[in-house]
């Protein structure tokens, strides 16, 4: 038994919402509130975060993929659309190229197709110097704030406190192999085009995790394709109706 734990509520289409770097599932209680009303919602914590036990302190996202997919067999889960934020979005793309055509759509959110060029690479190696030194709490207190817009982080003081304490609920371990296997992770643009499903991808003009121009030089794989002025890297609070729009439309389509 894979030991993924998960939320779900709703029934119909399945659509599985992965959560990112230093988040958890409960991070879309907000949106698989509203969006249980026309599909099956689930909202796993990747191994180390969140109520997820980390199952070893190396691992690539090729492994994760095929764990969350012995997990879907448990749980009866088939033909899901998948939308990840950010890290959800890489583990999302090795699970479509584990899986292919027994997933029926896949969205980015906030999340590249690309892999890390040479300054990200060094911008993990730093960010697990950090954590080996500092731990997992102060990583967290340090690392989520930057990921709001700073002209808005007072604006959107509850949901970024939300975001830092959820933040907390990362494992050290979990942490600093997800940066690893992020860092290593291959470029799946071509696995992206060869998907004949639908196709999701909701950029951030102002987002300093994803850069936009990496966003428009890869939107011709997608089939939809949605830029978000004024927004940084976490759309789902920053522009919450918006997106939560973008997402149902495309997940309506998807399932007819």
């Amino acid at each position: 038994m894979s030991s993924i734990h998960f939320f779900e509520k709703g029934e119909g289409q399945v659509l599985i919402l992965i959560h990112g770097f230093c988040e958890i599932g409960a991070m879309w209680t907000d949106f698989a509130e509203q969006l249980s009303r026309d599909f099956r919602v689930i909202c796993p914590d990747l191994p180390g975060f969140g109520q997820s036990p980390i199952f070893q302190n190396h691992f690539s996202l090729e492994e994760i993929a095929v764990l969350l997919e012995e997990w879907m067999d448990e749980n009866d889960i088939e033909n899901p659309i998948i939308i990840g934020h950010s890290l959800g979005g890489y583990v999302a793309l090795a699970l479509l190229e584990l899986m292919q055509s027994k997933i029926k759509a896949v969205g980015l959110f906030h999340s590249t197709a690309f892999a890390d060029d040479p300054d990200k690479k060094q911008m993990r190696n730093r960010a697990i110097s950090f954590l080996k030194k500092n731990g997992a709490e102060k990583f967290a207190t340090s690392f989520v704030p930057q990921l709001f817009p700073e002209n808005r982080r007072k604006e959107l003081a509850t949901a970024l406190e939300t975001a830092v304490e959820q933040a907390k609920e990362s494992t050290l371990d979990g942490l600093i192999a997800f940066t690893e296997a992020m860092r290593d992770r291959k470029d799946r643009l071509d696995i992206l085009k060869n998907f004949a499903g639908p196709k999701l991808l909701i950029a951030g003009t102002q987002d300093g995790s994803v850069k936009i121009e990496a966003s428009r030089a890869q939107k011709h794989a997608f089939s939809d394709y949605f830029e978000l002025g004024e927004t940084g890297h976490m759309g789902m609070y920053e522009r919450k109706a918006e997106t939560l729009w973008m997402i149902r439309d495309f997940c309506l389509k998807a399932s007819l």
